[in-house]
């Protein structure tokens, strides 16, 4: 669904939120591009939050979205996704979800963009924070 920016910011812990653009958007972004992304953005309105994370279109989860936005609509690789056993599973908190999520059985395998993989895109910069 939309969410306007200022909602979407006070949701997040301490209202913390660094925004990020395309480098060279001027240039890359073409009116074809731009229309591609807003029919991919819209194929996925209506669906349900993924909270399990996984590499489908029947939910979707917020960089995944974004991901499949610029790679679908634009033609734009982001970051390449990366099975869970990539990411570090051992923090507390990430081990506190991943067991309410899945119990014992994280699928290890399953393809994920993080929004830790974004914030390191080659293809982003950031314009701003709080």
């Amino acid at each position: 669904s939309w969410t306007p920016l200022a909602k979407w910011i006070s949701r997040g812990v301490d209202q913390h939120y660094v925004l990020m653009r395309l480098k060279d958007h001027e240039k890359v972004l073409t009116p074809e591009r731009v229309a591609g992304m807003k029919k991919a953005g819209r194929d996925f309105l209506g669906k349900k939050y993924d909270l399990m994370f996984q590499w489908s279109d029947d939910t979707i989860y917020c960089s995944e979205l974004v991901w499949k936005i610029y790679e679908r609509g634009a033609g734009l690789t982001l970051a390449e996704p990366r099975p869970f056993k990539d990411y570090n599973l051992n923090a507390p908190a990430v081990r506190a979800v991943a067991k309410a999520r899945y119990g014992l059985n994280l699928p290890l395998d399953e393809k994920a963009v993080a929004p830790s993989d974004l914030m390191v895109s080659p293809l982003l910069e950031t314009v701003g924070t709080d």
